[in-house]
């Protein structure tokens, strides 16, 4: 039930639901075929950030704020706000950006349709899922972001 869980759990279900979004890789050597695959997931940061475009096509979530609040004769609650940025490669612009919405709409649909991650977190209704396609032109990639809230399940006070 804590933030690290809600992470874990988002990108369980992240993998899930992309695994068969088939996309295309940049080449790396000169040598070599443009490959196809899903989406890697990845928490927080991607590993070697300095290479994050050739990671492509990749979702990485992080956590951006957390909040717990009590109001008087009410019981505590906690909401945690993710950042999920998507980004894709394609060398044809049109392409891309495409392939970008589509796979951006697919995780917006299935957070909105799902009653719970992890059979504990709750996407916050009032808050929505805000989506932002990035406007730069970064082609041959393409990025955006969503942006969600999480209801925490309740923590109880108790003495120590």
């Amino acid at each position: 039930m804590t933030q690290t869980d809600l992470l874990n759990d988002l990108k369980e279900f992240t993998e899930l639901i992309t695994k068969d979004v088939i996309l295309p890789t940049r080449i790396q050597k000169e040598d070599e075929e443009p490959g196809l695959r899903a989406p890697d997931v990845y928490l927080m940061r991607i590993t070697d950030a300095r290479s994050a475009e050739k990671k492509a096509p990749y979702i990485l979530h992080q956590l951006i704020t957390s909040k717990d609040k009590q109001a008087p004769n009410q019981r505590m609650t906690s909401q945690a706000q993710i950042r999920s940025i998507v980004c894709v490669y394609s060398r044809n612009d049109e392409e891309g950006g495409l392939m970008l919405v589509e796979l951006m709409e697919r995780m917006r649909i299935a957070i909105l349709e799902a009653i719970a991650i992890g059979h504990q977190f709750t996407l916050d209704r009032d808050e929505g899922v805000e989506i932002l396609y990035y406007p730069d032109d970064t082609a041959p990639y393409f990025v955006g972001e969503m942006l969600t809230t999480w209801n925490m399940p309740n923590i109880e006070r108790k003495l120590v």
